[in-house]
């Protein structure tokens, strides 16, 4: 018997072609996480298990409410509900990624594999660094280390076992909105093989292939901005560290439009905290605002007696 494979996205647009490509995938089972303006009647009629706020309630009340409604982070509920359908592996995207012919025909997870291994200076690793796009840097790294996320050193093959494949994007990257306001990169990535670091890096929600043993530990935090996915991966690997790889562009990001301002804005609490919250990790829960603590060790709760 096959894996049960699982993609989780969130939106409150009509079905985009990035979407329907989704839930025309073989193998795959496609969940649609509903929030209060999402199309409900398009998402019934397409093929996908759709979630609608009612049926989000049904699931979990209590983790709903401490997510609150005109929200991405709605697609926890997703992960919860993949999780209780017996999911092997669950893929995180966004609804303006659109899918290669490739994609999810080559999912690591679950494996153990031989990446190539690079070492930071300091104590997180930037993906982007040794790319070819080393002039822009992962949303979520911390701005603190900015001037050093070059000081990497490869360090040769390295056996690692595959709980988390974070998959790149071409288009417009996944980078801050600092960096998109001044630099407005359209990116092709030239990478082929998988790759890794010994130290702790940022991956996001948008192209991302999750093992079942993460999910009760990973979650989109909401009531902390853009940091939500963030944080999120940087608490997943205190809990199973060394455990990431990073693989070869599998989307195209036509990105949706957004106000880079009201990014920016969101990302402050990040600009100001991220490089405290890394160094202070083992105290993850202490350095969340009061509402996110609820929300994680609701999260948390949701998954405990199933584990």
């Amino acid at each position: 018997m096959g894996l049960k494979k699982f993609i989780v996205t969130t939106t409150i647009n009509s079905p985009t072609l990035a979407t329907k490509k989704f839930a025309a995938m073989k193998d795959w089972t496609l969940i649609v996480v509903g929030d209060t303006k999402t199309p409900h009647l398009e998402y019934e009629e397409l093929d996908c298990i759709y979630l609608s706020p009612d049926i989000q309630q049904t699931i979990d009340s209590d983790l709903s409410d401490s997510i609150g409604w005109k929200s991405i982070q709605r697609r926890n509920i997703g992960f919860l509900y993949a999780y209780n359908q017996g999911a092997d592996i669950v893929a995180t995207v966004d609804d303006d990624n659109i899918p290669y012919d490739d994609w999810g025909k080559n999912v690591l997870v679950g494996q153990k594999i031989e990446c190539d291994l690079y070492e930071p200076s300091q104590n997180v690793f930037d993906p982007l660094s040794v790319t070819n796009t080393p002039d822009i840097w992962h949303r979520g790294f911390p701005i603190d280390l900015l001037g050093k996320r070059h000081e990497v050193e490869y360090k040769g093959k390295v056996k690692r076992k595959v709980l988390v494949q974070a998959d790149l994007w071409d288009g417009d990257p996944d980078i801050d909105a600092m960096a998109r306001l001044t630099m407005k990169p359209i990116v092709k990535y030239n990478v082929e093989k998988p790759y890794c670091s010994n130290k702790i890096a940022p991956f996001n929600s948008q192209n991302t292939f999750l093992a079942r043993e993460v999910l009760p530990y990973y979650a989109v935090l909401p009531h902390v901005g853009r940091m939500d996915d963030i944080w999120g991966s940087y608490i997943l690997q205190y809990y199973f560290p060394n455990s990431v790889i990073y693989n070869k562009a599998s989307v195209y990001q036509d990105r949706n439009v957004q106000d880079l301002v009201t990014n920016l804005e969101k990302e402050v609490i990040g600009y100001r905290n991220t490089y405290n919250f890394i160094n202070n990790l083992q105290k993850y829960m202490d350095n969340l605002p009061e509402d996110a603590q609820h929300f994680y060790k609701t999260y948390m709760n949701a998954y405990k007696w199933k584990i």
